[in-house]
């Protein structure tokens, strides 16, 4: 295997793509727009550059990894020589279902499909190929070149070589590859979005403010971060789109989003990536600063 095809240029499009390059594998990364790749390749090299800081890698090698990175707006171009494809897209069910259905028509009959899905179904992402045994599930962690976790997600019909071959590249990538079944939220994000859910909630109900709840959590269960800064860095609308998924595959109250998140989402206060959230990241340095509308 030596062909990988990412699609997604977002924060963890480029990431997987940054990684897969830094382990010696060709990598067409495809988005829709030229703009979006500038931005994707963009944000590799700042990586990179971290890791010549860190002495990870030499300058030479930050070439060479940049060298093995092409970028693509041709979806059925981009996949067409592909052993793997990683979908990396927006988390939204019917962008994947229409994203699968074109490299499924695209990409040669041995290709892998992939998805890096943080909770849709990998059965059903695999019901609309005709190669449903070739479907898996892919779910890296942010920051992907940092973070060692890697869910190999099952489907109903994911076949045991596609499994053992995903769970081995993975290993070539220098992550720790574990294996899951295929049910809503998998398992990083059944615990993870439920207990952000519910420190929301406390928020909502006023049992503490948003520096309490994130220091008790922090410095009580030793988290290196608070549930509301994490949510923040996830996306608001990414946590509600979690939940929805939960919510909607359990038929259980306990997953119901909280109503202070729906309406953030809303109001297109998302965290980091709007510029506030239960945070200001506005103002340009790396001090917590609790949004207008929480301080108390």
């Amino acid at each position: 295997m030596k062909n990988i095809a990412v699609i997604g240029a977002g924060t963890m499009g480029n990431g997987i793509a940054h990684v897969f390059a830094q382990f010696d594998y060709n990598v067409n990364l495809i988005d829709i727009s030229d703009k979006a790749l500038e931005k994707g390749i963009s944000k590799i090299s700042k990586n990179l550059d971290r890791q010549v800081s860190k002495e990870i890698i030499t300058d030479e090698d930050k070439i060479q990894i940049l060298g093995r990175i092409n970028t693509i707006t041709d979806l059925g171009k981009g996949v067409s020589n592909s052993d793997l494809v990683v979908e990396a897209a927006t988390e939204n069910i019917d962008l994947k279902l229409k994203i699968f259905r074109q490299i499924d028509e695209n990409a040669p009959e041995g290709c892998i499909l992939s998805t890096n899905t943080s909770s849709i179904s990998i059965t059903k992402i695999a019901s609309v190929t005709s190669r449903p045994d070739k479907v898996i599930g892919m779910h890296f962690m942010n920051p992907v070149p940092v973070m060692k976790l890697v869910e190999i997600i099952r489907g109903y019909a994911t076949s045991d070589d596609v499994t053992q071959t995903i769970m081995e590249v993975s290993k070539s990538l220098k992550k720790v590859p574990v294996e899951v079944n295929d049910y809503p939220g998998f398992v990083a994000n059944r615990i993870l979005m439920p207990m952000i859910n519910e420190a929301i909630i406390t928020l909502h109900e006023s049992v503490a403010g948003v520096e309490e709840i994130d220091t008790v959590m922090k410095l009580g269960m030793a988290h290196p971060m608070g549930p509301l800064q994490l949510a923040d860095f996830i996306g608001l609308d990414v946590c509600l789109s979690i939940m929805n998924v939960l919510y909607d595959g359990f038929g259980n109250g306990k997953y119901a989003p909280c109503p202070l998140l729906v309406n953030m989402v809303t109001a297109g206060k998302l965290g980091v990536k709007s510029g506030e959230g239960f945070y200001s990241w506005t103002h340009g340095t790396k001090e917590l600063i609790v949004a207008e509308n929480f301080k108390k």
